[in-house]
């Protein structure tokens, strides 16, 4: 059997003028300055400015590490992942160069290693020169930002977004370690698991004497396979195999909401006189398919609608980003009520821990392949790093049950259609080749199982408009840039792969941050254009202009939640026409004003609550005179639909009580009588709809129309043993009533925001904590407010 031995301690880094520090690995430059002291914090204040000299410099990590022979023919240097232009020795002999984060590199080093000690240096250039240099040689391509992002095989969003940082990262951010082996090693296995039960496990195995004859015959192996009881067993002559087994009868692997996520242990052995070498992983049946007419997803047959999130990398150093905070965050996202993460295209591949959390929970992973939001060029190198890459990805990933989608790019096809980069070009590639050739090509060789998609916003076809809301997906960005989010209500889409509305992030994240005193709205990161801007004139009729800025904070979150919940309101509605929402975004990777629902510290934003709401299994929303009864369930919805139109002392003015019944995956719309649809006076009164536990309060007039009364409440605070209960009851009307504990303990967390109570309704806030917190502040303003406190 083959072993393995990591190398990641007794690193240094040194830069140019000299001074080692030590290094962590995995890790990343900026990570092991910081350690040392010798940076302040990239995300706090302005220091990412003042540090990007960082990602201009060259830098070089080294180690010593003992080594004695231990009686296999070959060692390999492996390294998982190296950021990003490299250039690797071991005892002074050169192993060779690299220039993509995104591969992985075995390099064969047993006829280098010594018994006793041995040095491993790893040099990394710097991804900017390399990237300048290699686009003046092929020309100038157009992007979304004046960076040179696409003429490098890195992480895009590194070089700065318009939600993050630039931060150009160099370093060893995946494992490096040392594997010996004898005879034959397992290089690949591939499982293709279906739902009818069967399994095809591709394999392919390297022997030690390839290297020494250039052959690939030798010893005769034996290639075995086992799942759920069932075995297949082959004797292997050459490199590659292929076993196929049939499970009778299995347990499918289901989206959340749609079943279970059965997965089953699948086991690959290869054995020989001399040794052998086995693999195990995880796969579930089921069936993935794409109904490109309507841009509809299909599990098993079943079409599922999409309740999506948007997906950016966690960390600009990703080597923090460990299991547990990745549980954290898809299960925050899960507790929103997703379905799909969309694994955007202007980061990397995430980690082996990412997509097995997301076949346990459920999660459908659509995985963009990272080309975003520029012209990239197809000539040498690139054309061989994105084949290499994309081999690796494509069949690293291939038995997860969770990846439902392949796609080329993230809106590289409409950028090349709508903004003006043909004319830019003059002829040069753009990266055409890559969507529509070299990645559906490697898809189909190796993953058949799923679907590939060329880009999105994409209609289906290279000669239609790419972001034709009748076909294929669609991007969403007038609203927040230009109008008012009551526009999505004029959009009957097939499937709204990104849209979204900023809001900052929460009181402690921003307090963290920044060093103002006292804190201002120009105090948050904000990378996008005008944001500022457009996060005031975002607030339209709807909300008052804020005076301070315990005001701007909580109505331009408020305003940002009530956007996103308005989209996904209007387009779950329009369902089955419509198949999917994926909201743009569901996280941060710093603390920065931005388009999340979790901010850059993991906090919950306001929007995390409305998404919850807005994506339950069961939804009641009101607009345009009509109540629309959404039913995501595979149960029918039956019952009596209450409707009140309410004075806003809660006095009831009129009612209707209608009998409904939505079939499953299914939505019914109903009338509002004219007696409700038509109030007295918009000002003063509002409708709340109910149906079971589902409940919606609609407003007549925007709130800046509404004479609300000022905000009186009643208030008690009990001790539990998590934290606090906080119980509100309502003496006058209360709209969008909200706790924020994190302004007196920054780990407080509550479980509810943005609820509108009527005179005499309850409100109970459970806030977990292990602080004393103190109650009256804890029931006072500006931790508990509303809109008309």
């Amino acid at each position: 059997m083959s072993s393995y031995r990591p190398l990641h301690d007794g690193w240094s880094l040194t830069g140019r003028d000299g001074t080692a520090v030590p290094a962590g690995v995995p890790g990343c430059v900026h990570t092991d300055l910081l350690a040392a002291g010798l940076i302040p914090d990239p995300y706090l204040d302005d220091n990412e400015h003042r540090l990007a000299w960082i990602g201009r410099s060259e830098w070089t990590y080294r180690t010593t590490f003992t080594w004695s022979p231990d009686g296999h023919e070959r060692t390999d240097l492996v390294c998982e992942g190296l950021d990003t232009v490299a250039t690797l020795t071991l005892n002074g002999v050169r192993l060779g160069s690299t220039a993509n984060q995104h591969r992985g590199y075995r390099f064969p080093v047993r006829h280098l290693l010594r018994d006793g000690d041995n040095e491993l240096v790893v040099r990394f250039g710097s991804a900017y020169a390399y990237a300048e240099e290699q686009r003046a040689a092929l020309g100038e391509r157009p992007a979304a930002y004046d960076e040179p992002y696409a003429f490098v095989r890195k992480s895009a969003c590194n070089f700065g977004w318009d939600w993050g940082p630039n931060v150009v990262t160099a370093g060893i951010w995946r494992p490096i370690g040392l594997e010996s082996w004898s005879r034959a090693r397992l290089a690949e296995v591939r499982p293709l698991a279906r739902a009818d039960g069967t399994v095809e496990v591709h394999v392919r195995v390297e022997r030690t004497t390839e290297h020494t004859t250039g052959h690939t015959t030798g010893h005769p192996l034996t290639l075995t396979a086992e799942v759920a009881g069932v075995r297949a067993e082959q004797r292997l002559e050459g490199r590659t195999a292929t076993l196929r087994l049939r499970v009778p009868e299995p347990d499918l692997w289901w989206p959340r909401g749609y079943g279970a996520q059965s997965l089953y242990d699948l086991s690959v052995r290869l054995s020989g006189e001399d040794g052998g070498d086995a693999w195990t992983g995880r796969i579930g049946f089921r069936d993935v398919e794409l109904r490109p007419e309507a841009f509809r997803l299909a599990v098993n047959g079943v079409p599922v609608f999409v309740k999506g999130v948007n997906w950016i990398p966690d960390d600009c150093f990703p080597a923090r980003v460990t299991r547990d905070r990745l549980a954290e965050r898809l299960g925050q996202a899960v507790a929103a009520g997703v379905n799909l993460v969309r694994v955007w295209g202007g980061g990397t591949y995430e980690s082996d821990d990412f997509y097995d959390l997301a076949d346990e929970l459920g999660l459908l992973v659509w995985q963009d392949f990272p080309f975003a939001c520029a012209a990239y060029p197809e000539e040498e190198p690139f054309r061989s790093e994105v084949e290499a890459e994309a081999r690796r990805h494509v069949a690293r990933l291939a038995r997860h049950p969770s990846l439902a989608l392949w796609c080329g790019n993230n809106e590289n096809l409409e950028g090349y259609a709508d903004w003006g980069w043909r004319d830019r070009l003059e002829h040069r590639s753009w990266g055409a080749g890559f969507y529509h050739d070299l990645l559906p090509s490697i898809v189909a060789e190796l993953d058949p199982t799923r679907p590939y998609w060329p880009g999105s916003p994409y209609s289906g076809a290279p000669h239609l408009p790419p972001n034709d809301p009748a076909r294929g997906t669609t991007h969403i960005w007038d609203v927040w840039n230009r109008e008012d989010y009551t526009r999505y209500a004029a959009y009957r889409p097939r499937f709204v792969a990104e849209f979204g509305f900023q809001g900052p992030p929460a009181y402690a994240t921003l307090r963290r941050a920044s060093s103002d005193e006292p804190l201002t709205p120009a105090s948050s990161h904000q990378k996008a254009i005008d944001g500022e801007g457009k996060l005031l004139r975002g607030l339209g009729t709807h909300l008052p202009r804020p005076e301070t800025f315990d005001d701007w904070h909580y109505l331009t979150q408020l305003n940002q939640a009530r956007a996103v919940a308005y989209g996904i309101e209007r387009f779950r509605s329009l369902m089955p026409y419509c198949m999917g929402t994926v909201v743009w975004q569901l996280n941060d990777c710093w603390p920065v004003t931005s388009w999340s629902a979790v901010d850059g510290d993991g906090r919950r934003k306001p929007l995390w609550y409305a998404l919850r709401r807005a994506y339950a299994d069961r939804l009641i929303t009101v607009r345009d005179g009509e109540v629309a009864l959404v039913n995501d369930t595979s149960e029918p919805w039956s019952g009596e639909l209450d409707l009140v139109r309410h004075a806003l002392t809660g006095e009831p003015l009129a009612k209707e009580v209608v009998s409904v019944r939505v079939a499953p995956r299914a939505v019914t719309r109903v009338a509002l009588p004219p007696r409700l649809a038509t109030p007295g006076d918009p000002a003063t009164e509002l409708l709340v709809a109910r149906l079971d536990e589902a409940r919606a309060v609609s407003c007549y007039a925007n709130d800046t129309a509404v004479a609300y009364p000022q905000a009186v409440w009643e208030a008690s605070v009990e001790r539990v043993g998590s934290g606090y209960r906080v119980t509100v009851t309502a003496v006058t009307v209360l709209r969008e009533l909200a706790l924020f504990p994190d302004r007196l303990d920054p780990d407080a967390v509550v479980d509810d925001q943005l609820v509108t109570l009527l005179p005499g309704e309850s409100a109970v806030f459970h806030v977990t904590t292990a602080s004393d917190l103190d109650a009256r502040a804890l029931t006072a303003f500006p931790v508990l407010r509303c809109v008309n406190s």
